[in-house]
């Protein structure tokens, strides 16, 4: 079989202004990046007639080293519905390049269901992310130049909450000394690095859903803190002007195809443990705007992607999905039913039962808890047995689930049809959507119900430091912003070696963050940092440019 990049690189792909007329976005419209890449003006959005398109949500289990493939199936389910003659376009999260060149690789789906060109929207792409981190990197520097300047805000420098980022998985890079041998160096002092997708304005990128908006939310942002103990923000610093002069381009969504040639908004791209984990509000706004049937996805499980997805994106954007799809796989579920890597080729139907526990868990918060239209589809592998494929059917079958097999990696589009034809009925159905928790509770409350609720836990055990942080907070008058869980993607508790769905554990809340510029509370829980390291052997070790200038080993 051939790798991804190899069947990305034979692809056929149509130039992007075809792929933008067959959505019915016009030249005047489109600004292109060569000719399979495009942003498109913001314009569109109040110079169209708005179709209101049909929001399908792609989550999936709690992730393993098996796999679950929820990007390769939301595109396959998007070139499905494109079969079967609906006008559809993809809404996608761009890849970091921490993880393309650590251990997870790239996030441009697998087989043949992949958004192209795959070595672009993998690496440089159109540049977002470089935006980005320059209007991060811009604040932090008016920070400590105003501090060396003569600190006309009383800016204390033990309290500054704001940190540089860089777009690379680089553990040296958490805690730093900077403005050494202070003087003409500026301020010596404690400092740190978040990942770029880390960030609180990838976060506000994300979220905001004009210019104006983008503007007035980096405005908001709180810096640190005054001798005074008084919150400073960017608006104080006079620096939200100049970071959206650097955000202004990257703001326009990013227009690509799959190899299928089905229409893809491929912006923005926060994680899922450490951030919201959805593409941009602007990119999905922009896709409903335009099509009648928009596939999305929420990082890693729906406990993180998908509660964000619903909780803040949603809540933030005013939008409602029709639709649910969860992605699992026979051998992820093996594993957490306890069995390691290497034994997951090999029917066990015990080490199945004990797994299956997990998806269960995710289809009543969907259906129970936020009322939406489910369905389940398993990525099928080779190994895969009847007898394990009936039990997963039979399991979802008394919760009055579907389960539908997928063959996207291996057939695309024809591969997701039968999952695509589940998907339209679902859309159809009653939904009644609502959010786990109300904005009206205060910070503990919300947190208390995402871990009873949703996660399964029995209760949560907050240090001193993150009671001292919910009182300023709230003292603040933010206590009614949603909260943003950080925590570790592959349980439902904050114990990644808790598989399957734990019951009655408990949850630490280790440190409390306000992203007051992204209107949400970052609740930080367990072991989860915000900038991570490279493994023993990261995937830049295979990735090379050939005599002719192609790239390869890049998956």
């Amino acid at each position: 079989m051939k790798s991804d990049i190899e069947i990305s690189q034979e692809a056929k792909l149509k130039s992007i202004n075809d792929i933008a007329s067959s959505i019915n976005i016009e030249d005047n419209y489109i600004e292109q990046y060569g000719r399979y890449k495009a942003k498109i003006d913001l314009s569109l959005l109040k110079e169209k007639e708005n179709k209101n398109g049909k929001l399908i949500l792609v989550t999936a289990i709690n992730p393993t080293p098996a796999g679950e493939g929820k990007t390769t199936t939301s595109i396959g389910l998007a070139d499905g519905l494109r079969r079967l003659g609906k006008d559809v376009v993809l809404a996608l999260r761009e890849p970091s390049l921490g993880p393309v060149f650590g251990v997870k690789g790239g996030a441009t789906g697998g087989g043949y269901a992949q958004v192209a060109p795959m070595e672009d929207i993998n690496l440089h792409f159109t540049g977002d992310f470089h935006a980005i981190g320059a209007a991060n990197n811009l604040l932090a520097a008016l920070i400590d130049n105003h501090i060396y300047q003569g600190n006309a805000l009383n800016i204390n420098p033990q309290k500054i909450t704001w940190k540089r980022c860089v777009d690379m998985n680089d553990r040296q890079l958490r805690k730093v000394i900077d403005g050494v041998d202070s003087g003409t160096n500026g301020v010596e002092r404690l400092d740190g690095y978040d990942i770029t997708v880390a960030s609180e304005i990838m976060a506000i990128f994300c979220l905001a859903d004009s210019i104006k908006d983008l503007k007035d939310r980096l405005g908001r942002i709180v810096i640190g803190y005054n001798y005074d103990d008084k919150p400073v923000m960017a608006s104080d610093l006079k620096a939200e002007g100049a970071m959206t002069a650097l955000l202004k381009d990257a703001f326009k969504p990013n227009l690509v195809q799959t190899l299928e040639g089905t229409p893809a908004f491929v912006h923005g791209g926060p994680f899922a443990n450490i951030a919201h984990g959805c593409n941009s509000l602007i990119a999905t706004k922009m896709a409903m705007h335009v099509a009648d049937y928009v596939v999305t996805e929420a990082g890693f499980g729906a406990d993180l992607g998908a509660e964000k997805f619903l909780d803040i994106k949603c809540r933030v954007g005013k939008i409602v999905p029709s639709a649910v799809v969860i992605v699992a796989t026979i051998r992820a579920l093996k594993m957490h039913g306890g069995l390691a890597k290497g034994e997951l080729k090999k029917e066990n139907l015990q080490a199945l039962e004990r797994g299956i526990p997990n998806l269960l868990r995710h289809i009543s918060n969907m259906k129970n808890i936020y009322g939406l239209p489910t369905v389940v589809t398993l990525n099928k592998f080779v190994t895969d047995t009847e007898n394990e494929v009936n039990l997963v059917i039979n399991k979802c079958k008394e919760q009055g689930i579907n389960v539908i097999l997928s063959e996207v990696w291996e057939k695309g589009g024809e591969g997701g049809k039968e999952l695509a034809q589940n998907v339209l009925k679902l859309c159809n159905e009653q939904n009644d959507f609502d959010y786990s928790y109300e904005l009206s509770n205060n910070i503990e409350e919300k947190i208390e119900d995402i871990v009873k609720k949703i996660y399964g836990g029995k209760e949560i055990e907050i240090s001193e430091q993150a009671r001292q942080q919910i009182s300023r907070i709230t003292k603040l008058g933010y206590s009614g912003l949603p909260v943003c869980i950080a925590k570790t993607q592959y349980s439902f508790s904050d114990d990644p070696q808790k598989l399957g769905a734990p019951n009655d554990f408990k949850i630490t809340v280790k440190e409390i963050k306000l992203a007051a510029g992204a209107g949400f509370i970052v609740i930080i829980t367990g072991n989860i940092m915000t900038m991570p390291g490279l493994p023993k052997v990261p995937a830049a070790e295979k990735i090379d440019v050939d005599d002719d200038g192609k790239i390869v080993g890049l998956f």
